[in-house]
């Protein structure tokens, strides 16, 4: 945000309704995501733009934080899964899911089944329910992990509320999410939403969208799911299960401009889920030089060598989720190994 004399944020119920930054170039809407520093007589604090306590207006001097600035500190961290198909706990190759021939359904095109034919890839089917899996990451206080339910039935969206009710504020949502039933998950108590294909339309970035999400659940809520594949040398985020390619590239400038609007971002290295053949070293790195915000990384853990790779890779700043390869979920990593090099990383005793 470009400096300026300063801020007014007014404020309602508890949130803020609206904040202009007034200058030499005028009065412009602050931007969702850009940091300001908030004079209230002689105390200076560091906040966002999305809440507020009180009736009333402030008056404040604008900045922004570097992008070092705002990822330094952050240890790597374990961040744990549940995903959940048709009422029970899986672990699935993502790329061979079938698009739901459904029309109403945000993961169809005009009730096309862009995937027919194809056979789905199972690597694991738990006995367990998701609560359980919610219960033993909260009894090792690992947070920032997520449910993900991978089909729209009634089975498994019971099974996610079970889940996100036993860890509440510790796991995160996505799904089929929208304006329209995102708070219904929060209120189930994720700490936050993850959202993709509702994002985008015919291959391209709706911001109108997503602006009304954030909107709704505030930016301090909002994951946003860039999982991608590699074609031409750059990645493009899929949608639709990942069976569709979007034309929105990863990279710097488009990690910048999203990272206003999410609190963090969750990147799947489709070519590589599910099948343990080790990490996108690349996108890891692209991910770790590049993202403004927490951003987490998923896909082909197969050794704790590769947890290692993606600190490397990651420069420090890139999180991990570990699915197929954890012996919980029917892999050969030791889920104890793994939640010991998180501890390691967070400095504390093993």
């Amino acid at each position: 945000m470009a400096a300026s004399a300063g801020v007014a944020a007014v404020f309602g119920s508890g949130t803020i309704r609206s904040c202009f930054t007034f200058g030499s170039t005028g009065r412009r809407q602050v931007i969702p995501g850009d940091v300001v520093i908030l004079k209230m007589r002689t105390t200076e604090t560091g906040v966002g733009v999305s809440t507020g306590r009180k009736q009333g207006v402030i008056f404040c001097s604008a900045s922004s934080l570097s992008t070092t600035e705002k990822t330094k500190d952050r240890a790597v961290t374990f961040r744990p899964c549940i995903d959940i198909h048709q009422g029970k706990v899986k672990q699935i190759v993502g790329s061979t899911l079938a698009i739901v021939d459904d029309p109403a359904s945000e993961d169809s095109v005009n009730g096309e089944d862009l995937n027919a034919g194809s056979s789905l890839v199972t690597n694991f089917v738990s006995e367990q329910s998701a609560a359980y899996f919610a219960k033993l990451y909260k009894s090792h206080k690992l947070k920032g992990g997520h449910v993900i339910a991978l089909s729209k039935d009634e089975a498994s969206e019971v099974e996610a509320r079970k889940a996100l009710g036993e860890y509440p504020g510790g796991l995160q949502f996505g799904g089929g999410v929208n304006p329209e039933n995102a708070e219904r998950y929060l209120e189930y108590g994720a700490s936050h939403v993850i959202v993709t294909s509702y994002i985008f339309s015919q291959g391209e970035l709706d911001l109108e969208k997503l602006q009304k999400l954030v909107t709704v659940v505030g930016k301090d809520k909002l994951v946003l799911d860039l999982s991608c594949r590699k074609k031409d040398g750059q990645y493009f985020v899929v949608t639709d299960r990942w069976q569709r390619f979007s034309n929105f590239v990863v990279n710097k400038d488009t990690l910048e401009e999203l990272g206003k609007y999410a609190d963090e971002f969750l990147v799947h290295g489709v070519d590589v889920e599910g099948k343990r053949l080790g990490v996108d070293e690349e996108l890891v790195r692209l991910l770790g030089e590049n993202s403004p915000i927490p951003v987490t990384y998923a896909g082909g853990v197969s050794s704790m060598k590769d947890l290692d790779v993606i600190i490397e890779a990651g420069g420090g700043k890139v999180h991990v989720t570990v699915g197929s390869g954890l012996d919980i979920f029917g892999g050969s990593i030791p889920y104890s190994d793994v939640l010991n090099w998180h501890y390691k990383n967070m400095g504390k005793k093993d």
